[in-house]
C-alpha cells in the first residue's frame, strides 16, 4: 500500500512493502526526483538494505557453526513492514522478527525505518533493536535512486557528482561473483566532481570507503535542478547504474557494512565492517535527501 506525506515544499510517497521511498516530487511544478522503479530498468526506487549490504560468499554465511543463506541486501527490501507512525509530514514502519525470519538470520530484532519532511528536505531514520539476549551483528545501507537527469531532455552525460571535500579515494573494486577484492581499483575518486558516463559503471558499483565528503550532489551542466544525499558518519558510500548503460537514474548509497571480501570464509562474527550492537540495545542512523 502507498502512504502520502507532504509539506509545502514536496510531496512524497512511501510503500509499505520494504518502507520503500517510491516518489519525491517538487510541489511548485511537480517534478520527480526519485526513479519509478519501472522493472525494464529496475525494479526498485529505494530500498533499505538490512541486515547485509550487498552479497554474502556464495549467498551463505554461519552463526556458531550453523548455515544460513540471505539473498543480496538481505530481508528488509522483500519484507512487508507494518504502519506504526502516520502525520501529514511525518511516517514511520517497522519490521519485527518472525519464526520464519530466525531461519534466514538467528536475531530477534526490530527495524523502525521513517521519513520526516523539513522544508526541501526528506530525512530518513533508520531504527535497529535487539531483542535478543546475546550481541546483534548486522549492515544497513540505503540504495536510493535519483533521476539522472533530473530535467527531461538532458542526457545522463550532462550530468556529474559534486562532493563537499576534496577527495582522494581509490575504489573498492568487486570480482565477477560480486564479492570485494582486497586490492585498489582503477577508478579513484580525486577533487570534487565525477563526470558520469555509463563506462564508469560497466564492471558495478563504484564503491569507497571512508570518503571526506558527507554531502553528494547530483548536477547537471545545463540547468539548475539538483539533488543531494547527506549522510555524515557513514563509513562506505557506493554509486550505481546498471551496468548495460542507459538508465536515467543513478544510485547513491551510504552504507553501514558491504559486500563480503572475496576471501571471506562465511564465520559471520568475523564479518568486516558490521555493525554490533548488544543484547537489548538500539541504535539509529541518519540520512537526508535534499532538493535544490
Amino acid at each position: 500500500m502507498l502512504y502520502t506525506i507532504q509539506n509545502d515544499e514536496l510531496c512524497v510517497q512511501v510503500r509499505d512493502h520494504g518502507a520503500e521511498l517510491r516518489s519525491i516530487k517538487e510541489r511548485a511544478d511537480e517534478t520527480e526526483y526519485l526513479w519509478n522503479g519501472d522493472p525494464s530498468w529496475w525494479k526498485y526506487s529505494s530500498p533499505v538494505l538490512f541486515p547485509i549490504v550487498g552479497k554474502l560468499k556464495d549467498n551463505k554465511y554461519r552463526v556458531n557453526g550453523q548455515e544460513y543463506e540471505l539473498p543480496s541486501h538481505g530481508l528488509g527490501r522483500i519484507s512487508d513492514f507494518r504502519l506504526v507512525e502516520e502525520k501529514r509530514d511525518r511516517i514511520a514502519f517497522s519490521l519485527l522478527w518472525t519464526e520464519e525470519s530466525l531461519k534466514k538470520y538467528p536475531w530477534k530484532f526490530e527495524l523502525v525505518v521513517a521519513y520526516e519532511l523539513h522544508g526541501r528536505q526528506v530525512k530518513v531514520i533508520w531504527t535497529v533493536r535487539n531483542h535478543d539476549d546475546h550481541e546483534m551483528i548486522y549492515s544497513i545501507g540505503a540504495h536510493g535512486a535519483y533521476r539522472c537527469p533530473i530535467v527531461h531532455g538532458e542526457t545522463f552525460a550532462d550530468c556529474y557528482l559534486e562532493f563537499n571535500q576534496e577527495e582522494d579515494a581509490p575504489n573498492m573494486p568487486l570480482n565477477a561473483q560480486g564479492q570485494f577484492l582486497r586490492t585498489a581499483g582503477d577508478k579513484p575518486l580525486k577533487g570534487t566532481k565525477l563526470p558520469l558516463n555509463f563506462e564508469e559503471f560497466k564492471d558495478d558499483v563504484l564503491a569507497y570507503h571512508n570518503l571526506r565528503s558527507d554531502k553528494v550532489t547530483i548536477r547537471s551542466t545545463k540547468s539548475e535542478k539538483s539533488l543531494s544525499v547527506i549522510a555524515k558518519d557513514f563509513p562506505f558510500w557506493g554509486f550505481w547504474t546498471p551496468s548495460q548503460g542507459g538508465a536515467p537514474f543513478l544510485c547513491l548509497e551510504p552504507w553501514h557494512g558491504h559486500a563480503d571480501y572475496e576471501d571471506f570464509d562465511g564465520d559471520f562474527a568475523e564479518r568486516e565492517g558490521s555493525e554490533r550492537l548488544a543484547a537489548g540495545g538500539e541504535q539509529s542512523f541518519t540520512y537526508t535527501i535534499e532538493i535544490g
